[in-house]
């Protein structure tokens, strides 16, 4: 496999490389079935009981195991969210209407499905349509590089370190809520000049931050009230630590997929399908895969690659075609990046307080037809 410190982009042969792209497309399109759904299924089920445990406990005492199983269903959710919210489902033979994209966290499911600060269609629309239409360019709004640019120009080293220790513990709501909100009524804004909407701050109150406030730290500890005050308060306390745990587990999956010294980031657009596939495999990091309680830890988000070239394929075909897409990147002399996620920590580490940056693919030069 070539690495990515001696890869020229331009040395690909695009033509027979998204021919092979393609090809994997449609054996995974034949390959949906039964088996697909079973695996959300069995997947869904461990969030549901590891929520169960934490419900069972949490009353007793404030305490880590509580807090984890709390924390591991609501990490779950999140999973869930990502490959129902991508219509990873939507084709699969059988899938019921709850697990598809168009019911999935919709209206009064929103707190059955997703429970989370983020409103679920802001998130659909930054994640799903920006992020994935513009990998690694500007207009990404999850450029980590980017994004905690100001912190580096402002901050000296330990306060770098320290913000970032903030953000991971806090990521949903500090920075996520908010970023996700703001592209989507910048978006209403556009299609809709006249619509009235209330003022920005508030609006994330009301959509965001209220209803998630009130559901876990309010609603949750009066549930176990008629317990005691002491359980309401243990139950408080678990939810709180649950938090800052689903916090740490999703910043830890979610932030260095496409953050290292060793992936591109792209000054402008891609001409074309071929250049997209392109960058979508240099643009992002795979972790360890294989085995299902491995990936479910992950949260699937180890099949990063395969998951940013097929964004609405279930959770199993990225198992199988991992191994076939790392295979085509070898033939065509790309570089596949796969690495521990503890590995890939420290390079997000490394970019977000400046003492690495990502390699940059310079405007409309790199990426041609080779032959």
């Amino acid at each position: 496999m070539r690495a990515a410190n001696d890869f020229d982009p331009s040395s690909v042969d695009l033509d027979a490389f998204l021919k092979d792209v393609l090809a994997l497309g449609e054996e995974l399109k034949a390959d949906l079935g039964p088996e697909d759904l079973a695996q959300l299924r069995t997947v869904e089920r461990r969030g549901r009981l590891a929520t169960a445990l934490g419900l069972a406990t949490c009353w007793l005492v404030p305490n880590p195991l509580s807090a984890a199983a709390l924390s591991f269903g609501r990490s779950t959710r999140w999973l869930l969210m990502h490959h129902v919210g991508h219509r990873g489902y939507d084709r699969v033979p059988g899938t019921p209407a709850r697990l598809t994209s168009k019911h999935f966290a919709k209206g009064w499911r929103r707190f059955l499905d997703w429970a989370d600060w983020i409103e679920p269609e802001a998130w659909k629309y930054e994640h799903n349509v920006l992020h994935h239409s513009h990998t690694g360019e500007e207009a990404d709004p999850d450029l980590v590089e980017r994004n905690t640019a100001w912190l580096r120009e402002h901050l000296p080293m330990t306060g770098r370190y320290v913000a970032l220790a903030i953000l991971a513990l806090t990521w949903r709501a500090s920075y996520y809520t908010q970023a996700t909100a703001r592209v989507l009524r910048e978006q209403q804004k556009t299609l809709k000049p006249d619509l009235k909407q209330l003022p920005e701050g508030l609006q994330l109150v009301l959509e965001s931050y209220a209803p998630y406030f009130l559901f876990e730290f309010v609603l949750f500890p009066l549930l176990f009230l008629p317990l005691g005050p002491w359980a309401a308060f243990s139950a408080g306390a678990n939810s709180l630590m649950a938090e800052f745990l689903t916090n740490l587990h999703t910043f830890l999956v979610v932030g260095p997929n496409h953050s290292g010294d060793d992936l591109y980031r792209f000054e402008d657009a891609p001409k074309d399908k071929a250049e997209r596939y392109l960058r979508q495999i240099i643009g992002s990091v795979n972790y360890r895969t294989g085995g299902d309680w491995n990936d479910h830890l992950h949260l699937f988000l180890n099949y990063q690659i395969e998951h940013h070239l097929w964004p609405d394929a279930p959770m199993l075909q990225y198992q199988k075609l991992q191994p076939k897409v790392r295979a085509l990147c070898e033939k065509h002399g790309i570089p596949y990046v796969q690495e521990s996620v503890w590995t890939r920590a420290r390079k997000l580490t490394e970019v977000f307080v400046g003492k690495a940056a990502m390699r940059v693919v310079p405007r409309r030069t790199a990426l041609k037809r080779a032959g």
